[in-house]
C-alpha cells in the first residue's frame, strides 16, 4: 500500500478524540511509509490529519476543486496540491491516486464519499479496501444501518465485507494490508439468483 484516500471532516467536530484519532491515523500512515490522499484543506480533521503527516515527515497529496478553494481554505503546504474542475474529478482523480479508502469521522460529504467508493468496489470499478476508522463510536448507527439493509435485502452481505469497521488505526491498515476483494462475477451471480 502506498497511498491511503481518507475521507474526512471540514470542521473538527464535537470532541477532540476526533483530532486525536486523526493524528493517531496520520503517525500510522508515517510509520508504515503510506503516503495521504486528501480533500486539500488546511481546516477541520481534513487539516489536522495532512498537518500530522507532513510533521512526521509523510507525503500529502491534496486534491481540491476550484469552486472551493478558497471555502475549504486550501492548504498552502503540502507536498503536492492539485486543483480540480468538479467534484466529480476531485473524487475520481483521488481514487487514482490511491490503494485504499478510510473515513475518518465527517459530515454529508464524508459520507458521501465514502459511499460511492464501495459502490464503485460493489461494482467492480475497482478492487481496493474500504472502511470507517469508528473512533468515539461516530460511525455505530451507519455500521448498524448498513447491517439493517443487509437484513432487508437491499445490500448483499458480501457487499457488506467489502466494508471494513474499526476503532483502532493499526487494526485498520493491518486488515487493509491483508485484504483481498471478492470475486466481483461471483457475487454478481449471487445477485441475480
Amino acid at each position: 500500500m502506498n497511498r491511503l484516500c481518507v475521507y474526512c471532516g471540514s470542521n473538527t467536530g464535537s470532541r477532540p478524540e476526533y483530532a486525536q484519532g486523526a493524528k493517531h491515523l496520520a503517525k500510522v500512515l508515517v510509520d508504515k511509509n503510506i503516503g495521504l490522499v486528501y480533500g486539500g484543506a488546511s481546516i477541520g480533521v481534513m487539516g489536522v490529519i495532512a498537518d500530522t503527516v507532513l510533521e512526521q515527515g509523510g507525503e500529502v497529496i491534496g486534491v481540491i476543486p476550484e469552486v472551493i478553494v478558497d471555502k475549504e481554505v486550501a492548504h498552502a503546504g503540502l507536498s503536492d496540491l492539485r486543483i480540480v474542475g468538479s467534484m466529480h474529478e476531485r473524487k475520481t482523480l483521488m481514487a487514482e491516486l490511491s490503494d485504499g479508502f478510510v473515513a475518518l469521522p465527517g459530515g454529508l460529504g464524508t459520507i458521501e464519499e465514502l459511499f460511492e467508493i464501495v459502490t464503485w468496489a460493489q461494482l467492480g470499478i475497482h478492487r481496493k479496501p474500504c472502511g470507517l476508522l469508528n473512533i468515539c463510536q461516530y460511525y455505530d448507527k451507519l455500521a448498524e444501518f448498513i447491517n439493517h439493509a443487509v437484513s432487508q435485502r437491499f445490500v448483499k452481505e458480501v457487499t457488506r465485507s467489502m466494508l471494513i469497521v474499526e476503532d483502532n488505526p493499526e487494526k485498520l491498515i493491518d486488515r487493509f494490508e491483508s485484504y483481498r476483494a471478492p470475486e466481483v462475477k461471483k457475487w454478481i451471480e449471487l445477485e441475480n439468483t
